[in-house]
Parts: structure tokens; C-alpha cells; sequence
């Protein structure tokens, strides 16, 4: 994104502020409640989205150096991602190839080479089949056929992709578009350091649990004592990249930009710049940081969620983030609002549980229990909303559902 761009951003935010008029699609939208709730549904989006599509398992610092690895279970194909000798990104299925059972248990290490708890079958990083105790009891096998399943995976501008099937399609430049990729690898989230993580499980549809992050209209309502002293709300900046989105929203430090040449404006010190990544990912970036937002369905619940946020620091906000202690909820949002010194990762772990876990998720599971009752048959998307028209919209589209229905006056 070059500094042209980022001026007219936020000229237009300044402009939504200045005259206190939010984004306008111009349209509202119903949306019918089954959707968080149908049995069928769910199944066709388990298949479709996450066993049937790309997934972004994380960035190119969890996985370090020569011999890392980590282990993910939650799109339904275990996983086990390495980082060969030659440092090349690796994924395999997590499956020892006699009797099944896992190879890697820990959620992450180093390692060269993987032992089968249950009969010690060894396999390398790169997923060879190496030993076999007492073959000459168990019977000959042919080695070179057996190795692990390995899975399509590539490693781009620091992003870690993989596709859950092991014929499956991983085309980044089909998935994402010339455009959305270029931004992505312009933030360099290769040279990021993993910092911390959280997981987030709430009794909500994953639907909802990604709608949290569709709109500004809330901000100063829901957060007014916790993010709502950050970030101004009812203005936005949407950009579409097919089924993807780019939303952008000011915070207080905008108004520091209009006494500053257009030049020395900075995006990310006066926005919060966040990517949907379709159909599950939140991604939010910034000169020193990025969070990544994993939203996933539980396959035997529609009702229930799981959400894993990972923290990646510049080297220099770790190295800042290391000496600081946990602060209180209170001391988070002074800290935020009144320093410019980097990402505090204290702070970034209790915003995600004081806004997102404790308030915006606490909405979304009331907001469940309603649809499982099935007597409000629908909900309004408003034309402040457009993010979260483009979501729906576009997973319906994925599924063969017609679109929403627009609202008449």
C-alpha cells in the first residue's frame, strides 16, 4: 500500500468523523438466524471450508529454525508441520502409517525425527519412514512408500498455508489475488517473532464469532470502558478482494495526522487495519505486530467455537514486551492510548480477553441461545455493516445459497 493510498484513507475516516456519518452500503440485509443453527449447514461448511479449503496454520516464526515443528488439530486433519534441514515449510498428516496414531503430541518443539508412541515406527521431518522395530517379527515393509502423508503446503511473505487434503488445490495466487497478496507480503511478517497465544472457547456458532469482527457501529456501546477508549467507532474503511476484505477504523491518534504533513501520516499509529482472510481468519496488522485470529467450528456442535489468537512481535517490541510485567485491565487501555512505544504483549493478551472473550463473544453466545430458540427467525445487517454483508454473503454464495435478502422501503 503506498502513502497515496494511506492518505486517502484516512481522509475519508477523517471525513466520516468530521460530519459524525458512519461507511453506507446504502442496503440492509436480512439474515435468517437458522443459519448459526441448521445441522446441514454446518456439515456442508466443515466439508467446504475446512477440510475442503486452504488453511492458514500460522506464520513463518512458528516454525524458527531447521527441525521446528507444531502440531494443530482443530480443522479436522491432524496435523504436523515442519521445518526441514533444508529449512523448507513441510506438512503431514499426523498419523503414524501402521496403526495411526499420532507421531507428535506436543503443540510445538524441535525435532528430527518423530517416534510412534505406540510401536516406535520413526519417521524424519521430511517425513520419510526410518525404523521399524523388529521388522523382521513384524514383516517386511517397504519403506520409501510409507512415510507420512504429506499434505500441500507453501510458505509465502510469512505466512504458513496449508490444504488439509492431500490432492488438495494450493494455488496463493488464485486464493488471495494480486492485490491482496502484494499488501500482505509488503508487511513482511516473515521477520516477526512469535510471542504468545490464547484460545478463546465459547458456546457461540463460529459465524458469529467472526461477525465480532464486522463492524465499528458497537465500539462505543459494547467497549465504551475497554476498547471504546482506543478507538472512535461508527467510521470504517472496507476494501473487497473477492471474498476477502481489508477494514480499517480510527483511533484517537487520526487527529494527531491533521498537523502533520500528508507525508509523515501513518496508517497503522491512527487505524486499527484488520484482513479477513475467507472464511476464517482475522488478521490484524501493524508496523511491529500482527494477531492472527483462528475461528473454528466444533464439527459435532453448531452451537460452540473455538478461537485461537497468536501474537507475533518485531524483535525489538519482544525485546520490550520482555521486561514488562501483566497489567491490570484498568492500566491496559492508559498504556495503549497514551504510548507510542510498540506492542505491549501484556496488554495485547488482555485486550483479547477483557473485549473479545469477555464482551463481544458474552453477546455472540446471547445471540446463540436466541437462534437455537427459533422464535426470532432473522436479524437486520445495516447499511453500517458492510463487512459483515460481504462475509455472509460470500460463504452463502461458497455453499449455493442464494444471497441475502435486501430490505425494501
Amino acid at each position: 500500500m503506498d502513502q497515496a493510498e494511506k492518505v486517502d484513507i484516512l481522509k475519508e475516516l477523517m471525513r466520516q468523523l468530521d460530519e459524525g456519518k458512519n461507511i453506507d452500503a446504502g442496503v440492509q440485509y436480512r439474515m435468517p438466524t437458522t443459519s448459526y443453527v441448521c445441522k446441514d449447514q454446518a456439515k456442508k461448511e466443515w466439508d467446504t471450508f475446512f477440510q475442503g479449503h486452504p488453511q492458514l496454520v500460522g506464520l513463518t516464526s512458528d516454525l524458527p529454525e531447521s527441525g521446528s515443528f507444531m502440531t494443530m488439530d482443530d480443522f479436522g486433519t491432524p496435523l504436523l508441520a515442519t521445518r526441514d534441514k533444508t529449512g523448507k515449510f513441510r506438512a503431514f498428516l499426523n498419523s503414524c502409517r501402521h496403526r495411526a496414531a499420532r507421531v507428535a503430541n506436543e503443540p510445538k518443539g524441535k525435532a528430527s525425527m518423530f517416534t510412534c508412541p505406540f510401536h516406535h515406527w520413526g519417521y524424519g521431518n521430511t517425513g520419510e519412514l526410518i525404523s521399524i522395530p523388529n521388522e523382521d517379527h513384524f514383516g517386511a515393509i517397504d519403506k520409501s512408500c510409507n512415510g507420512l502423508i504429506e499434505l500441500p503446503a507453501t510458505e509465502r511473505g510469512g505466512l504458513l498455508w496449508v490444504h488439509p487434503q492431500p490432492d488438495g488445490h494450493l494455488d496463493l495466487d488464485e486464493l488471495l489475488g494480486e492485490a491482496l497478496a502484494q499488501q500482505l507480503d509488503s508487511f513482511n511478517m516473515q521477520d516477526l517473532r512469535f510471542a504468545g497465544n490464547t484460545t478463546i472457547d465459547k458456546n457461540l456458532n463460529w459465524k458469529l464469532a467472526n461477525d465480532t469482527f464486522g463492524e465499528t457501529y458497537h465500539f462505543q456501546k459494547l467497549h465504551k470502558d475497554t476498547l471504546g477508549r482506543l478507538y472512535l467507532g461508527n467510521n470504517l474503511h472496507l476494501t473487497e478482494y473477492g471474498r476477502h476484505h481489508r477494514f480499517i477504523t480510527a483511533n484517537g491518534a487520526i487527529h494527531e495526522m491533521r498537523n502533520l504533513p500528508e507525508s509523515e501520516w501513518k496508517l497503522t499509529r491512527a487505524t486499527f487495519v484488520l484482513y479477513y482472510l475467507f472464511p476464517n481468519i482475522q488478521l490484524v496488522v501493524n508496523e511491529q505486530s500482527v494477531s492472527l485470529i483462528k475461528i473454528y467450528p466444533d464439527p459435532n456442535d453448531t452451537g460452540h467455537s473455538i478461537t485461537q489468537v497468536s501474537f507475533y512481535y518485531s524483535n525489538e517490541a519482544v525485546e520490550q514486551a520482555g521486561n514488562q510485567t501483566i497489567v491490570t485491565r484498568e492500566q491496559v487501555y492508559d498504556i495503549e492510548s497514551r504510548e507510542n512505544t510498540g506492542p505491549n504483549l501484556a496488554a495485547s493478551l488482555e485486550v483479547f480477553s477483557s473485549t473479545i472473550a469477555d464482551e463481544d463473544y458474552v453477546m455472540g453466545e446471547m445471540q446463540q441461545q436466541s437462534a437455537i430458540n427459533g422464535l426470532l427467525k432473522e436479524v437486520v445487517f445495516g447499511k453500517n455493516e458492510p463487512a459483515l454483508h460481504h462475509f455472509h454473503n460470500n460463504y452463502r454464495e461458497a455453499l449455493n445459497q442464494p444471497p441475502l435478502e435486501p430490505i425494501k422501503h
